[in-house]
């Protein structure tokens, strides 16, 4: 006799997310939360980073609660030039108060400039930090954008999973 399907949800969900914001002169340039010497920085109606924009959707789209804009909306000013912590905090809240944990998060980043080697770890630190992980759960790759034509923006794919 067969064994009858469970109804009860898996332990674990997987959730992605994808972001893309230009560059513009005169802005701090944010990734992952971690301020980065460039000539230019992303715009977007909070602080622009990509990286964090796309770890909240994976986070509220493994959770099944939409994007960052239900629960951030970009026309409400109390969030026009927010630092993007706030956002990824408060996913991390709902993530945990559901029962969740992070099991691990896979970025890419795909941008021309600036090169990330050398703050590649300062930017994993900081994501493990704001998820309550350790470092060795946060995978950044970064990718320029051969044959996209995509000059002058910056796109961040995050893959989360989570587990109970």
């Amino acid at each position: 006799m067969p064994t009858p399907v469970s109804n009860s949800s898996p332990p674990w969900r997987a959730g992605t997310g994808f972001d893309s914001h230009a560059f513009a002169p005169g802005i701090p340039l944010r990734l992952g939360g971690v301020t980065i010497a460039h000539t230019h920085g992303l715009a977007g109606h909070s602080d622009g980073d990509v990286l964090l924009h796309a770890v909240c959707d994976a986070i509220l789209g493994a959770l099944a609660l939409g994007d960052i804009g239900a629960l951030f909306p970009p026309g409400d000013a109390q969030w026009r030039n927010a630092d993007s912590r706030v956002f990824v905090r408060r996913a991390y809240e709902l993530m945990r108060e559901a029962g969740w944990s992070v099991g691990n998060l896979d970025a890419t980043l795909i941008l021309e400039q600036p090169r990330l080697g050398p703050c590649r770890d300062s930017i994993r630190a900081s994501l493990a930090d704001l998820l309550s992980t350790g470092i060795e759960a946060i995978s950044i790759k970064a990718k320029t954008p051969e044959g996209l034509n995509w000059p002058g923006t910056a796109v961040a794919q995050v893959t989360v999973l989570l587990y109970r």
